[in-house]
């Protein structure tokens, strides 16, 4: 976490700028050491060398203190509602664990025996698919035995909404009273689950949206119409803050639609809930849900209804964060994605299989198995590590405070450029929303190709010898969850691994390049290995001889009937043997000749083809060498 307390324990006559002003001059000298340099010539401060940059332009400092110190949020459930929504939640419970079911096959009977053994083994909320294989007919079948008024249950009906929405409320008139009446909260609310406004940007069917206000309008109680999703916004691509910002003017389109049609402004807010996308960036998600809610209390206090501006948040882990390479790391990657909406407050959260993002035909493990291991997941963190038994645990936190602060004054500025051009239906139909998405989809993608985003198992640590998947890389909306728009973080990559996939098959042997270590496994090792590593995110095998010398290369490339070889050794190596290896490298067959390591490291002018190194872009340069290699075994064929 990026906080450190600075301690004046041990100088109570210093100020708290010259203990930072201490702090900032000691770590002066650790980067000036690190970059070899003086503190004199360091082109910024400390501070400003060690800070980051997040992919919604916000930057993260290396150390808060009590400076960043800001004024205490209320309490959970009270204005500004930045520490919570729910007053009443019990700690014992904490956050509902919200299964889905639906998204397959599974008959009425059988769907049902499934929530039931799940309520049994800790579920707590319900998300049901209507439209696939259960139809709004199936409900009665589906929730029998379903204390409707202890489960909050959220509906994902598509277009059939209005039907399933009316089926739901008949049978929660005719279904059995718990024996012990819940008192209603925030966690207890029954969504009908519409979105038209979100879903007419990712190309999911839903309800149309003047039918979907005159249901609101009816004002049931215990239930809410909209369900504003930020998903279909983030699983196409967009930043923290630009979510936030589009849900937040959907959800303001509503509340006008529905004051329109002669609804109070504190009922029209009781009508919305939000679905927000929690990522594997922990802090960040920790901020999304506590910015959300400040944001949306301050539009409650425009429009007069300050006490109604609670926002009811359902987590969902984001599908496009998910791979189809190495599908196990998802379990990681949604561990901490429902640790960051637990800690941030989310009143539902919803863990996505492990397997989410692979066609159900392809995958290998049962869905028996995948429903448990996401189940178990949220249960581990509640159970276990006990984080739902203190609300807002963050708070107080330098670092999630102003994190949270300047997440949420990002996105109320783009807020205010949404209001500006006119509202979330002008700027739907204008395509400023697609031009914004995908602005933020070409930073993350490009942060990704450079290896800057880290994708476990993709771009990086990739294991080369993983079974194919039997199918090419699938971003479609055959995917449960999936939309037109989705596009994973991971898909660049796992396209090129396809790839190499389709030369194995037809060929029996990966796309492959030589190394050539100089020197000792000590003086190469690292180059080696990285190396390796970057070659496998593409699919290439790295052939690696062990330690050669300059007269060896012509028999190593004869040997491994090589097209492309890669020289790697340290810089002083380089500048011992780097110019005849590369003489004896050029005498070959091969087609390029390249470097590990920064091109200035090489000494002579004549330079290899180019440089395999940290920061390039990889995804070119991996398509590139396929292209080479893929070119140079058709014409060895042929």
């Amino acid at each position: 976490m990026s906080q450190t307390t600075a301690s004046t324990s041990d100088r109570p006559d210093r100020s708290l700028d010259e203990v930072y002003q201490s702090w900032s001059q000691a770590a002066a000298a650790v980067v000036a050491k690190s970059r070899r340099t003086t503190v004199e010539e360091l082109p910024a401060t400390a501070e400003e060398l060690l800070s980051t940059e997040t992919i919604d332009g916000l930057r993260i400092r290396p150390l808060y203190t009590r400076k960043d110190e800001t004024a205490e949020s209320g309490l959970p459930g009270g204005f500004p509602f930045v520490r919570g929504a729910d007053p009443d939640r019990d700690v014992t419970l904490g956050w509902r664990v919200t299964e889905r079911f639906g998204d397959d096959d599974t008959p009425p009977g059988e769907v049902n025996r499934q929530i039931l053994e799940a309520l049994e083994n800790g579920t707590s909320g319900l998300w049901l698919r209507i439209g696939g294989a259960l139809t709004v007919t199936d409900l009665d079948a589906v929730l029998d035995g379903v204390y409707l008024d202890l489960i909050p249950v959220t509906v994902d009906a598509g277009a059939d909404g209005i039907a399933a929405a009316r089926a739901l409320l008949e049978q929660q008139q005719r279904a059995s009273a718990a024996p012990e009446a819940p008192t209603p909260t925030v966690a207890t609310i029954t969504s009908f689950g519409f979105s038209p406004l979100t879903a007419a940007f990712s190309g999911r069917p839903d309800v149309d949206v003047d039918e979907a206000t005159a249901i609101a309008a009816e004002a049931i109680a215990g239930v809410r119409t909209f369900r504003v999703d930020g998903t279909d916004f983030a699983t196409a691509g967009a930043d923290h803050g630009l979510e936030l910002a589009l849900i937040v003017a959907a959800a303001v389109t509503h509340l006008r639609d529905l004051t329109a049609a002669g609804m109070s402004a504190a009922d029209a807010l009781n009508q919305i809930t939000f679905a927000v996308s929690a990522g594997d960036d922990q802090f960040a998600t920790i901020a999304k849900f506590r910015a959300l809610r400040r944001i949306w209390s301050r539009v409650a206090e425009v429009v007069g209804a300050p006490d109604a501006g609670a926002a009811a948040t359902h987590a969902v882990t984001d599908l496009s964060m998910q791979t189809q390479r190495d599908p196990w790391v998802n379990m990681l990657r949604t561990t901490i994605a429902a640790f960051g909406a637990g800690i941030g407050g989310a009143d539902q959260v919803t863990v996505l299989g492990f397997d989410a993002a692979i066609p159900a035909e392809h995958r290998t493990s049962s869905a028996t198995f995948s429903r448990r291991i996401a189940r178990n997941t949220q249960l581990l963190l509640l159970e276990e590590s006990n984080i739902g038994r203190v609300l807002d645990p963050a708070g107080g936190s330098w670092f999630v405070e102003t994190l949270t602060h300047e997440m949420a004054a990002n996105a109320w500025t783009v807020f205010g450029e949404i209001e500006a051009a006119g509202g979330y239906r002008r700027v739907l139909e204008s395509g400023w929303i697609g031009e914004r998405v995908g602005a933020s989809l070409a930073r993350r993608d490009e942060s990704v190709a450079h290896r800057t985003i880290a994708v476990t198992g993709v771009n990086e640590f990739p294991n080369l010898d993983e079974k194919p998947l039997g199918a090419p890389t699938a971003d479609t909306a055959d995917l449960p969850l999936g939309t037109p728009r989705l596009a994973r973080v991971g898909r660049v990559f796992e396209e090129l691994r396809d790839r190499s996939d389709g030369v194995l098959a037809a060929t029996g042997a990966r796309p492959s390049v030589l190394m050539l270590p100089l020197g000792s496994v000590a003086e190469h090792n690292a180059r080696t290995t990285f190396v390796a590593n970057l070659l496998a995110a593409g699919g290439i095998s790295a052939i690696n001889p062990g330690p050669v010398s300059a007269d060896e290369i012509g028999e190593l490339v004869r040997e491994h009937q090589a097209s492309i070889a890669v020289l790697c050794a340290s810089k002083q190596r380089y500048a011992d043997d780097g110019a005849a290896a590369l003489a004896a490298a050029r005498a070959t067959d091969l087609s390029s000749v390249l470097m590990a390591g920064p091109e200035k490291e090489w000494p002579d002018d004549q330079r290899p083809d180019g440089s395999l190194r940290i920061g390039i872009d990889a995804v070119a340069t991996l398509r590139g060498l396929l292209d080479q290699l893929t070119n140079a075994s058709a014409g060895a064929t042929s």
